[in-house]
């Protein structure tokens, strides 16, 4: 962040129009102090050769090098910016989430949803300054949902369990639930090494969450939060065997 405390701010996008009215909203809050615009990703990456910026707002799908190509590239820098997805699309959501990014925001844009990006990106450059919190948002990356037709960011720290819905998969915490488009198989193998397991072919669960493993009629069933989910004998002695594990583990600390 530059030393007035305004942001430096990078917008990327291919189609003219689109950027021009990224560009509008942008100058126009008080919070940005200097604004550059790219027309694809190697004019970007001139420019974030030649000069630090604080955050990049970034259109998806472009030719060449699209928008999660160079957000890849922009995560191996020194000082990396904040990353804002704005594009037309849904289906990119998984993938930013995987790459930290700060927000991911619908076309067409509003100026009050831009305003809300840009104040989660003070928020993110400021407070986990400190090496332990950057640990800690490094360890609790975020998935984008829709409330209300907005996108926000929920901390997978937040997920109790996942239920499969077809092509989708609905994510279920303390507060509700919110259907999110990938599949439980991803999520499975994304969210393995975060202590998520597959207990069924559609119900995925954070292991350390599970109250019981309990027999019921001819098979079992776990309990998160008073709630029961199935368990399908092809994962029956997995998922005991992990459960002994932990507890193990949590004996020898």
């Amino acid at each position: 962040m530059s030393a007035s405390g305004f942001l430096r701010v990078l917008a990327v996008d291919d189609e003219p129009p689109a950027l021009d009215e990224l560009a509008y909203h942008l100058r126009a809050d008080p919070r940005v102090a200097r604004l550059h615009t790219a027309g694809d990703a190697t004019e970007a990456l001139r420019l974030l050769r030649d000069g630090d910026v604080d955050v990049v707002f970034l259109d998806i799908r472009m030719p060449g090098l699209d928008g999660m190509e160079l957000a890849r590239v922009l995560r191996r820098f020194a000082r990396p910016p904040a990353i804002v997805f704005v594009t037309a699309y849904d289906d990119g959501a998984v993938d930013a989430f995987d790459l930290g990014a700060t927000d991911y925001v619908r076309k067409p844009v509003r100026a009050e949803r831009l305003a809300e990006s840009l104040r989660r990106v003070i928020g993110s450059r400021v407070v986990p300054s400190h090496p332990a919190a950057l640990a800690r948002a490094e360890e609790d990356p975020t998935i984008p949902i829709e409330l209300a037709g907005t996108t926000r960011m929920l901390p997978r720290s937040a997920v109790r369990w996942v239920e499969a819905q077809g092509d989708y998969a609905r994510l279920h915490t303390a507060e509700g639930s919110h259907l999110v488009r990938v599949s439980l198989a991803t999520l499975a193998e994304r969210w393995a090494d975060a202590g998520f397991v597959r207990v069924h072919r559609s119900y995925l669960v954070q292991l350390k969450l599970i109250a019981e493993l309990r027999l019921v009629n001819s098979g079992y069933v776990v309990v998160i939060d008073g709630t029961e989910l199935p368990v399908s004998r092809r994962h029956t002695r997995e998922l005991k065997d992990k459960l002994v594990r932990a507890a193990k583990q949590d004996w020898n600390r």
